[in-house]
């Protein structure tokens, strides 16, 4: 019986040995991603000038539903910073009929929730429920942005929730980087007006609420996306009945912003600060040039992955920092490309001087083909995730919208990754990376990084 039982262990133990060395073998390559098909839209127009978008998707009883007011940071006021954002809030305590616990309780036995948001560009009122409920969905969202309840007794709790989070924003070293940065790129414009004082917080008012509010809500401003599993007729019926009563507003209209190509240095100082965060960028092209594609090829290759050489360098064979990273920022009608570290002190010139390197690298040399094959992988893998949802869809909508893009550049989208060469993403680095016009902000141990800024200096002169 014991001699059984040892065969019997012993064919076990020879079982798994080979299955783990089975599973240490490569495993086959992944399908190339194939192109997005955009679903079909319904799009409508009321005759308030509120426009709908109404596409199905999935095969889950679940729908999206969001209303995207085309206002937010964009139109504060020099004095008037975060005003938005305190005119959210006041949304968020709800309307003239229901407080905001009562619309939440409400969503929730739809199913779902709502949400809202400000944004620089957009504010959202957004939520996601069971199918059968898009329409009441569709009417709790027209009630909260249509009949805000603005409740005077809430103004100062709300000012001093925005006093708090200013004061936890303005103490993280990565947020004073980007006040400054974009205060250098975008200087007067609302791009570049990244925090309020608290003395501006205090002295808004009620009224100053209001008046955000109605200069700059409306249905000529306002886009419904519908997205996911509904009643075509049922949620077109709801639209038409919630939203075209509603007040037609102002034009959509975007303050036109005017950026600044400048190599200045800021340093903002954190005495004995272990690290430094690193922000270095210039302006870029926008989504809607011919080039846009090639320049996220070339950033994601340079920074913007995690396999990206920036990262490759200065975090896993430097140890310098841990998390770097590069990104384009799109606004309306302007793009900036960025990388930031967190790198450590004594190391801040070392590091300025390897993200040059990796620059000057791919101006002059071409990357191997299978380096930008597996870059072109994960961006087009990635793109195909994002589409993988109701969500998503809005997102890529709501991005097409803002910048004024045609459906092509999300049903070409995958064929036109794979299409850039190497050839093209060295040039696209000689043509927009150029290292000597980057602005530079640092914050640090002020006594440490002037001892090292000689080596950004000398990196700049790198060829």
């Amino acid at each position: 019986m014991k001699k059984n039982i040892l065969i019997i262990l012993t064919l076990v133990l020879v079982c798994a040995f080979v299955n783990m060395n089975a599973q240490k073998q490569t495993p086959p390559a992944g399908g190339t991603p194939k192109d997005f098909k955009l679903p079909e839209k319904q799009v409508n127009t009321l005759p308030n000038g509120l426009r709908s978008t109404l596409v199905h998707y999935g095969a889950l009883p679940k729908v999206d539903v969001q209303l995207i007011i085309k206002t937010g940071n964009i139109h504060e006021g020099e004095n008037e910073v975060w005003l938005g954002d305190l005119t959210g809030l006041f949304m968020k305590e709800g309307t003239i009929t229901m407080n905001f616990k009562t619309i939440s309780k409400k969503v929730a036995g739809m199913g779902g929730e709502v949400n809202i948001n400000t944004g620089m560009d957009n504010v959202t009122i957004s939520g996601s429920v069971l199918s059968e409920f898009a329409p009441d969905l569709i009417k709790v969202i027209g009630d909260i942005v249509m009949n805000p309840a603005f409740p005077a007794s809430e103004l100062e709790r709300l000012k001093s929730d925005l006093k708090r989070q200013l004061t936890v924003q303005k103490s993280v070293p990565q947020s004073q980087a980007s006040e400054k940065f974009f205060q250098i790129i975008y200087k007067d414009h609302p791009y570049g007006r990244y925090f309020p004082t608290e003395t501006m917080i205090t002295n808004y008012t009620l009224e100053m609420v209001k008046g955000f509010y109605t200069k700059n809500f409306g249905a000529k401003r306002s886009v419904v996306y519908v997205v996911g599993k509904f009643d075509d007729k049922a949620v077109a019926q709801a639209i038409d009945e919630t939203f075209g009563k509603w007040v037609a507003g102002p034009e959509v209209s975007y303050p036109a912003a005017k950026q600044t190509h400048t190599n200045e240095i800021a340093m903002i100082d954190r005495k004995d600060a272990p690290q430094s965060t690193v922000m270095l960028g210039l302006p870029t092209i926008t989504p809607k040039d011919k080039d846009a594609v090639a320049l996220q090829v070339t950033n994601s290759l340079l920074g913007g992955s995690f396999g990206s050489r920036i990262t490759s360098n200065i975090r896993e064979d430097k140890g310098y920092t841990y998390s770097p990273f590069s990104t384009i920022q799109n606004r309306k009608g302007v793009s900036v490309w960025y990388e930031q570290a967190d790198v450590t002190s004594k190391d801040t010139g070392n590091s300025l001087q390897e993200i040059a390197k990796e620059i000057r690298k791919l101006q002059n040399e071409a990357p191997p083909k299978a380096e930008l094959e597996g870059i072109q992988s994960y961006m087009a893998g990635t793109f195909v995730l994002q589409n993988s949802n109701s969500s998503g869809i809005v997102s890529q909508l709501n991005f097409l919208d803002l910048h004024g893009l045609d459906d092509s550049y999300l049903t070409d989208r995958v064929k036109n990754i794979y299409a850039v060469t190497p050839e093209k993403v060295s040039q696209m680095t000689k043509d927009h990376f150029k290292y000597e016009d980057m602005t530079l902000v640092l914050v640090g141990d002020k006594k440490l990084l002037e001892k090292q800024i000689k080596q950004h200096e000398a990196a700049k002169k790198m060829k």
